[in-house]
């Protein structure tokens, strides 16, 4: 099956920027193929916004880019069919009402399912007649959210999605994002700090530091490489000629991050977890997490 996302050795370079903290991207390459959600991670600065212009084409990188098989500038047109995009920040017209917006979304957009949408919200507290500049965050979002699911998307990608809502919407998204995302063929790249929400979700990592991938992989391999021991500080010792990854104290006890080879040789000394992807950011990210 052909990926919905092919990235490779896209670099993105601009002028301050490179004389002080050299390339703002440096040869990211991943490639989603239907059914993958890959979490884009990283401290601010780290590259995940310039990546995420030039996927959908805002801005031009060095490299080659291929959503759904056509470039994001050369092919805008064709690319817009099939990507979405949706931010913390409120890119709806606020002077319109909600019905309003869904009948123009109806008029330009030749696979907007006017009903669906309509469907999406009547399970929300959102009707049609209210202004968009009325609406809380949450219910922006929710509007936002309609919007796309009722189109033919076949990749969305999100950034920092909930940034700002209480659990309740960001419960509602979630689950409204995924019975949509299950129901076709579709990829997802999740940008978000809230690493611990979003793990459940993926299925794939990229982990960005200073414009560079310093991780990429599935879930799984993740899981495979990795482990954490919980065990007495005392325990320190025994675990530090095995160069933990990463470590973390606590009441008396300690965590390790460990290589999957060192099992046995921790075997006796505590509790094996499997490793949790805010771990292995933290790890990565060193001295800036």
């Amino acid at each position: 099956m052909a990926p919905l996302v092919e990235v490779k050795k896209v670099s993105k370079q601009y002028g301050s920027w490179r004389k002080t903290n050299g390339e703002a991207l440096s040869d990211v390459s991943f490639t989603l193929h239907p059914g993958q959600i890959m979490g884009l991670l990283g401290h601010n600065g780290a590259g995940k916004s310039t990546l995420i212009k030039a996927l959908l084409g805002s801005h031009k990188a060095d490299g080659t880019i291929k959503i759904n098989g056509s470039d994001p500038i050369a092919d805008r047109t064709e690319v817009m069919k099939s990507l979405s995009y949706i931010s913390d920040v409120n890119v709806l017209p606020g002077w319109m009402k909600v019905g309003d917006l869904l009948k123009y979304v109806d008029g330009v957009h030749p696979s907007f399912n006017l009903e669906k949408a309509r469907a999406i919200l009547n399970s929300t507290d959102v009707t049609e007649d209210k202004k968009i500049k009325t609406l809380s965050k949450g219910m922006k979002v929710q509007v936002h959210l309609a919007i796309v699911v009722a189109t033919d998307t076949k990749v969305l990608i999100l950034d920092e999605p909930t940034l700002g809502l209480d659990l309740m919407y960001r419960d509602v998204f979630y689950r409204h994002l995924i019975e949509w995302f299950e129901d076709g063929q579709r990829s997802m790249i999740i940008a978000s700090h809230e690493v611990a929400e979003i793990e459940h979700l993926l299925t794939d990592v990229l982990i960005l530091k200073k414009g560079k991938t310093v991780y990429h992989g599935s879930m799984e391999d993740m899981s495979s490489k990795y482990f954490m021991l919980e065990a007495s500080q005392t325990a320190g010792d025994k675990v530090a000629p095995l160069a933990p990854i990463f470590s973390r104290k606590g009441l008396g006890t300690c965590e390790w991050m460990l290589d999957a080879k060192h099992i046995d040789a921790v075997r006796e000394l505590g509790t094996h977890k499997p490793v949790q992807l805010a771990n292995l950011f933290l790890a990565l990210q060193g001295e800036e997490a």
